[in-house]
């Protein structure tokens, strides 16, 4: 299956207030950056690839894949990493939450406490396997959040702001897996333009419309500049 994401013709609507207009765009690379400013519309964008959010016009396609007519498809393909682990972190210990992504995979009791063995170990957090999830530092709880969507193996991580609440060395170690660590196309909606300069391509959204897409380095300094004209 083809790893193209296509909308043409999107729009989001809440209530009577447009939330995205008029989105049309075709994207193939492998490292996505999403960046403008609060209420720009790039979450509600990140949230269309895999369901979360519905469009009121146009269709959105991913991996093929109609996102409202095969939503179940799209989720077993597309992962999504919101802002706020604790919005994503279900259960009581590292181990029982990476246990429960696991849910209906098919894979034994004891394959699945093997592959839960294995990613925490990966990922530096085989120390913390049985540790109370609500004690883990912030960046602990970031990465969990990630490895229980990767422990699935998607095709297409979305990550919505996922260094925002990060510390200088949490968030680089967060990138640095975004961009190198995983085996699958990222889609990063993001504030942290050192991040979004790494990706191989950048969408620019201003007042729920998407104004540019381009090589990073030379969307993010239009932007600035955009800025400080301000």
């Amino acid at each position: 299956m083809s790893e193209i994401i296509e909308l043409a013709g999107v729009g989001v609507t809440a209530g009577e207030t447009p939330i995205l207009r008029d989105v049309s765009v075709r994207l193939d690379a492998r490292r996505i950056a999403v960046i403008g400013a609060n209420g720009s519309g790039k979450s509600t964008f990140a949230r269309l690839l895999n369901g979360l959010v519905a469009p009121s016009a146009g269709r959105v396609h991913v991996h093929g894949m109609d996102v409202a007519r095969q939503a179940r498809q799209v989720r077993e393909r597309v992962g999504f990493v919101f802002t706020n682990p604790d919005a994503q972190i279900l259960m009581p210990t590292p181990a029982e939450d990476l246990a429960l992504s696991l849910k209906g995979s098919g894979l034994s009791r004891r394959e699945v406490a093997e592959r839960v063995r294995e990613e925490l170990a990966r990922h530096g957090l085989a120390a913390h396997a049985h540790q109370p999830a609500y004690s883990l530092s912030g960046g602990q709880k970031q990465l969990l959040a990630l490895v229980s969507v990767l422990i699935r193996a998607p095709r297409l991580i979305v990550a919505d702001e996922p260094t925002t609440l990060l510390d200088l060395g949490n968030a680089r170690r967060m990138a640095d897996l975004l961009i190198d660590g995983i085996d699958a196309q990222a889609v990063i909606a993001t504030h942290d333009l050192e991040l979004a300069a790494r990706c191989d391509v950048a969408l620019r959204f201003e007042g729920g419309r998407l104004v540019e897409v381009g090589e990073p380095g030379a969307v993010i300094a239009r932007y600035r500049a955009e800025f400080a004209a301000r």
